[in-house]
């Protein structure tokens, strides 16, 4: 297992491979992708039982769903630099016939991607399916999957959530990203959430929260006390308090930058916040 010090390298880079992706092509959306770094790094290096290489149907190994596709700058670069693909085809991001488009597809057969997301509210459907099959084939690996809070908004999320607690889908661990913000403002100026933890607990689920999202320790902690929840008959959540835009001090605390790209002079900026750990693109 690697250690928490080369975690946090990987993380410091991950961030400028998002800042950069996103400038390079002026679009994309770097506010969610760099809030959820440490949870992606830190669930595909420390928790995730993966095998080598990768085929589709995932068999025998843990699977993730992106359900929040438009944050794919920060899966693709932790999906390169997990060896899933080549580090340098981050130069390729959004840009005509590229496997990595704005929101992660299938249809190029992109490693590590099993399903087309960017539609919100439709991620916890597919992974719930994932984790049905698991039990069907008699695998005991685990389905992990992300969402938006702004996302919940969408009526789909919640048939979902009531049918995997209905039906004791306790092989599912899926996490929200409760940063506060979505396009438009924050989520509590355009349709007020409430206490998400509690909604989930009231439709079967069992919950917990991590209220240091930034924090990669916390991150693997609150990921592995989940891991320990699981197969006792309840859908696990977590609710992870999350800054958007974290790790660069213009881009926190607000929506602004949840689908805008720096230019030159902030992303030297940007860039300075975050000094090369493991090699750029």
């Amino acid at each position: 297992m690697p250690k928490i010090e080369e975690l946090q390298d990987l993380t410091q880079q991950v961030r400028r491979d998002i800042l950069r992706m996103v400038h390079n092509v002026n679009s994309g959306h770097p506010g969610g992708s760099l809030g959820c770094t440490e949870f992606l790094v830190a669930l595909y290096n420390e928790v995730m039982e993966l095998k080598e290489g990768f085929d589709m149907d995932g068999e025998g190994e843990d699977l993730f769903f992106l359900s929040n596709g438009h944050i794919s700058p920060v899966f693709y670069s932790v999906l390169a630099r997990k060896g899933y693909f080549p580090i340098t085809e981050l130069n390729t991001f959004r840009l005509i016939n590229s496997r990595l488009q704005g929101h992660p597809t299938t249809h190029e057969g992109l490693p590590g991607v099993r399903v087309a997301s960017g539609s919100l509210g439709q991620g916890m459907s597919v992974a719930i399916g994932a984790a049905l099959a698991k039990k069907l084939n008699n695998d005991d690996h685990l389905i992990y999957s992300l969402h938006g809070d702004g996302e919940l908004q969408e009526g789909q999320n919640w048939e979902a959530i009531m049918y995997a607690a209905g039906n004791k889908v306790d092989n599912l661990i899926s996490t929200i990203d409760l940063n506060g913000q979505q396009i438009d403002g924050a989520t509590k100026d355009v349709l007020p959430m409430g206490d998400i933890g509690e909604k989930f607990r009231v439709f079967g689920w069992d919950v917990l929260e991590v209220k240091e999202g930034n924090n990669l320790e916390a991150i693997i902690n609150g990921l592995k006390e989940a891991k320990s929840r699981t197969g006792k008959g309840k859908p696990v959540c977590i609710i992870m308090d999350t800054v958007m835009g974290h790790g660069v001090d213009f881009m926190m605390y607000t929506h602004a930058w949840h689908g805008k790209a720096p230019n030159d002079e902030q992303l030297k900026i940007a860039l300075e916040q975050n000094p090369e750990t493991l090699g750029d693109y």
